[in-house]
């Protein structure tokens, strides 16, 4: 394909997104994606056709095989994890980074790869009331933050044990904290960092909020110091999986410092609040931690894979993650940052140029306004939903994210679990919205997760009016089955639901 037949089939492919988008924000596909595993697989063709198609071909399929396949992450009925927004002038910073193919291997490779991303990282620091002392660069996902954090951590507890025989050669185990709620990709940055499942520890809850306990903290951590172990690294959550807990970050630090540990704070949806100045009040005390993380490609809007990962001692971070290869070395070596040494990669991809698209063509105050519009729906949603005989808002609603319960008179126990999964189960299949479900307090809950970019107040009063035609349908199902003793009758093991990364 020369740069005309581009032309041509780019601008095809741009009307036919710019018709997508319209019919995801008039709501016109069912939210949740109908079909079952093979059905996609099975419309596609055992072996690579020998013949090429055209752009429209490949629309067509696009139209035939992927659109069916898909959950809508961008349609107003979209309440599902935590917001997954593309915006439209990010997707379009997408585009020109694509377009351009730069290659971030070095400063030399691709100057602007790495001025622009340290400019506009700067940018956000500054937007998101951070100090100076802070340092960024851009991650795919929060998963790989951490992980990176995590190592940090781990050479720093160990004297830089790399060097040497690596954690084989450590006398006293390593060991990482985390809130009960934080991500599962904190435990599986631990393991993966080489720490152990027998060094993680994952602290009691505040039964109320459900965020860390710092006493339990402070226990667990005096504990392993008694059995010779080195309380290593500490992972505060601010905005946790199930419900959007907010972890004490200010006492956390307090602890965390007083044993030598690292302190790597987790925003990964709640991040975006920080734009908002009257939200800064979640993050308070993240001034005393070691790194942050937050993803704009969640609840922001900029378009996947764009993770923030600020740290307060990049010297350490580039001593830990460095390899300076003799077929990288140039003259500004010394002088230029050098990415490849913030992070697990070589290679890197243009990523800034979504945030920079973004915040040129769209403006931090549309952000700031709509991020305000989605706090006031949940308000709203948790309003409501506590004001209505037989629902329950079963925990704090610090953000965007209402956790609710309906709890008809004569269900409890396994029994109301089954009723909770069926009525959400119900409301998805159905097409018309999509809930997840999670585990708090030892129960089942529904989690309406507020924030796609199209999502305004008629389509959460549509939600809440669905939600309870649906549930009050099912309970006497629920109820019957019950008494039935039938197959249904047990609800599925209660495992800890985790969103994506």
């Amino acid at each position: 394909m020369n740069p005309e037949e581009f032309r041509t089939a780019a601008h095809e492919l741009v009307d036919w997104i710019a018709d997508y988008r319209l019919r995801a924000e008039g709501g016109g596909f069912p939210v949740r994606s109908r079909l079952a595993p093979g059905d996609v697989a099975a419309l596609l063709p055992d072996r690579l056709p020998e013949d090429t198609t055209t752009i429209s071909g490949l629309v067509a399929d696009l139209e035939r095989i992927v659109v069916p396949g898909l959950t809508h992450t961008q349609h107003p009925s979209n309440f599902a994890w935590f917001p997954a927004n593309a915006s439209l002038a990010s997707v379009l910073g997408d585009f020109a980074s694509s377009g351009l193919g730069a290659i971030g291997l070095s400063w030399q490779s691709a100057p602007a790869l790495t001025e622009v991303e340290q400019v506009v990282l700067d940018w956000l620091r500054q937007l998101s009331g951070l100090s100076d002392a802070w340092r960024g660069t851009i991650h795919d996902t929060a998963s790989t933050a951490c992980l990176v954090a995590l190592l940090v951590a781990r050479e720093r507890a160990s004297g830089l044990s790399k060097e040497g025989g690596g954690l084989q050669s450590s006398v006293a185990p390593l060991v990482v904290y985390a809130s009960a709620e934080a991500h599962s990709s904190v435990a599986k940055a631990a393991l993966l960092a080489g720490f152990g499942r027998k060094n993680l520890r994952l602290v009691a809850l505040d039964p109320t909020s459900y965020a860390m306990d710092v006493s339990a903290l402070e226990s667990a951590i005096r504990q392993d110091l008694s059995r010779g172990r080195v309380p290593a690294a500490v992972v505060a959550t601010v905005g946790t999986t199930a419900s959007t807990a907010i972890d004490p970050i200010r006492d956390i630090a307090g602890v965390a410092r007083q044993h030598g540990s690292y302190l790597h704070v987790d925003a990964a949806m709640a991040g975006s609040a920080l734009l908002l100045p009257e939200y800064r009040h979640l993050f308070d005390g993240v001034e005393a931690a070691d790194s942050l993380t937050w993803n704009p490609h969640k609840w922001m809007g900029t378009v996947l894979d764009t993770s923030l990962f600020y740290v307060r001692d990049p010297a350490m971070l580039e001593q830990v993650m460095s390899t300076n290869p003799s077929y990288l070395a140039s003259s500004a070596d010394g002088t230029a940052v050098q990415y490849r040494d913030w992070g697990i990669p070589l290679g890197r991809r243009f990523r800034a140029l979504k945030l920079l698209f973004q915040l040129r063509l769209d403006g931090i105050e549309v952000i700031r306004e709509r991020l305000r519009r989605d706090l006031s729906n949940a308000n709203w949603l948790a309003a409501a939903v506590s004001s209505e005989p037989g629902w329950r808002v079963v925990a704090p609603v610090p953000l965007q994210t209402v956790c609710v319960r309906h709890e008809p008179t004569g269900l409890s126990g396994e029994e109301l679990d089954r009723h909770t999964l069926a009525w959400t189960e119900e409301v998805n299949t159905g097409g018309q919205a999509h809930l997840t479900t999670a585990i708090l307090g030892g129960r089942y809950m529904t989690r309406v997760s507020i924030g796609a970019e199209p999502t305004e107040r008629r389509h959460v009063e549509a939600l809440w009016r669905l939600m309870r035609a649906v549930a009050d349908r099912t309970a006497s199902g629920t109820r019957s089955s019950g008494r039935s003793g039938s197959s249904g009758g047990r609800a599925p093991r209660r495992a800890r639901s985790r969103r994506a990364r």
